[in-house]
């Protein structure tokens, strides 16, 4: 009987690490079986932009919290549409303001992948990581800031794959918080401002380019930020083999 019930409380255990994962998993794949793709998209927005800008014009502050509240959402559930759904900030609020509350979505949404991947993968992965991993690992703890940093900037690293990366290699909560604010600030902002000009590219027929990020004139900027959040981490290398 106490086999039976320690095996019972195991496997207690191991669920309760991976619900937080299911649950997201199951959200995941209830968005796609409910069709949710087709509201979150230009022909969405072309079709119900009337009816968005009564609601923001009428309810501002109760408006830009459920935008908050969706964009967490999509974030949190890794669905597709994290750069269309800034582009509708941008267009519903102005530049800055939609700036303002698709960061702080993005960042509430990015904070729970976070705390669930943590609840049910970390343990596992550090039983079963090899020396690589906790070379990679000890790195990272070390320039954690740094590192993150670099990861958002550079727009070529999946967001989704970036929220879970951090969890596995132990980055502290409070650090990931500050690297995810601060880090996506920039990419953000040149989607916010194309939701500045989108009226006259829907009126057109066509869809914003959700690729002018990778344009030269955007991107080598951001590459070169992503450099500065390495120098520190740089700095300190230098300075360990000196000594």
């Amino acid at each position: 009987m106490a086999g039976l019930g320690q095996a019972t409380t195991v496997k207690g255990d191991s669920v309760k690490r991976w619900l937080p994962l299911i649950v997201l998993a199951a959200g995941c794949a209830l968005f796609f079986a409910a069709g949710g793709q087709r509201y979150v998209s230009f022909e969405a927005l072309r079709a119900h932009r009337e009816t968005l800008f009564a609601f923001v014009a009428s309810h501002g502050v109760v408006a830009g919290l459920v935008f908050i509240l969706a964009y967490a959402v999509v974030i949190a559930f890794s669905l597709p549409g994290g750069a269309v759904m800034t582009v509708f900030g941008g267009f519903l609020f102005g530049p800055y303001l939609g700036l303002a509350y698709a960061v702080i979505g993005a960042t509430i949404g990015a904070a729970v992948v976070f705390l669930a991947a943590r609840t049910a993968l970390g343990e596992m992965l550090h039983r079963r990581a090899g020396p690589f991993l906790h070379r990679m690992e000890a790195g990272f703890q070390e320039n954690a800031l740094s590192y993150l940093l670099v990861l958002r900037l550079i727009p070529v690293f999946p967001f989704w794959l970036v929220n879970l990366v951090p969890a596995f290699l132990g980055v502290p909560f409070r650090t990931y918080l500050i690297g995810t604010f601060f880090g996506i600030i920039p990419g953000t902002f040149v989607y916010a401002l194309l939701g500045g000009g989108v009226s006259e590219v829907l009126d057109a027929g066509r869809q914003p380019d959700l690729g002018i990020i990778f344009q030269s004139d955007i991107l080598l900027p951001l590459i070169g930020l992503a450099f500065l959040a390495l120098l520190p981490a740089a700095y300190k290398r230098m300075r360990a083999r000196k000594r």
